[in-house]
């Protein structure tokens, strides 16, 4: 079977959250064998991160049996310190089910279907469209200006002017107290008139 392989991030992840392991297997003088495969295997089934102890063997021959074992089992290496061996393989039945699981709760919608946001979704309210109103006839859209003509020559004398009155004209605002009323011109021709009469005076 073929080996895995991880990245360093994974690397040193895994290398970190096997610190506070024990070994589980020991591999003792006849090496590795059947059986000690085999409990291998199934450690990793159970617990996916393991530390296999290594006793009577060379660096050299520790290696290789590391080597081994991913080969065989089609596992990861993340670790040889010492005489301790770090094997990482993953359950993919179990982190599968745990997509599957996070997925469960996830609404599934058409690109067409509106949005509805979760708490709406959990209380089993829906977001319907807002209807549209409907548009009128021809008829009577162009009924519609008279009727609002009608209604405002209806209005009584209290509420408006009268009919025959004469158009008001816009009332000019009163000019602030202390402040001399311009008759006409800009600021410009009354500073001129001013100094012209200066030179008259003197």
């Amino acid at each position: 079977m073929p080996k895995l392989e991880l990245t360093s991030h994974e690397r040193s992840a895994l290398r970190a959250a096997a610190h506070p392991l024990r070994p589980v297997v020991l591999i003792g003088d006849r090496g590795l064998s059947e059986s000690v495969l085999n409990e291998i295997d199934r450690s990793l089934a159970a617990h996916e991160l393991i530390k296999v102890r290594v006793g009577g063997a060379e660096r050299e021959e520790r290696a290789a049996m590391l080597e081994a074992i991913c080969e065989a089992l089609s596992c990861a290496a993340v670790h040889h310190l010492g005489k301790t061996l770090i094997i990482y393989r993953p359950d993919l039945a179990a982190q599968q089910a745990q997509a599957e699981a996070r997925n469960a709760t996830r609404a599934v919608r058409k690109p067409s279907d509106p949005h509805i946001p979760k708490k709406q979704a959990a209380l089993g309210r829906g977001q319907a469209k807002p209807a549209r109103a409907a548009k009128p006839a021809d008829g009577i859209r162009k009924a519609a200006p008279a009727a609002t003509h009608a209604r405002k020559s209806d209005a009584p004398a209290s509420q408006g002017r009268r009919p025959d009155a004469p158009a008001r004209t816009p009332r000019r605002p009163a000019a602030a107290p202390g402040i001399p009323r311009r008759s006409g011109g800009s600021a410009l021709t009354l500073r001129a008139g001013a100094r012209r009469g200066r030179a008259t005076r003197s």
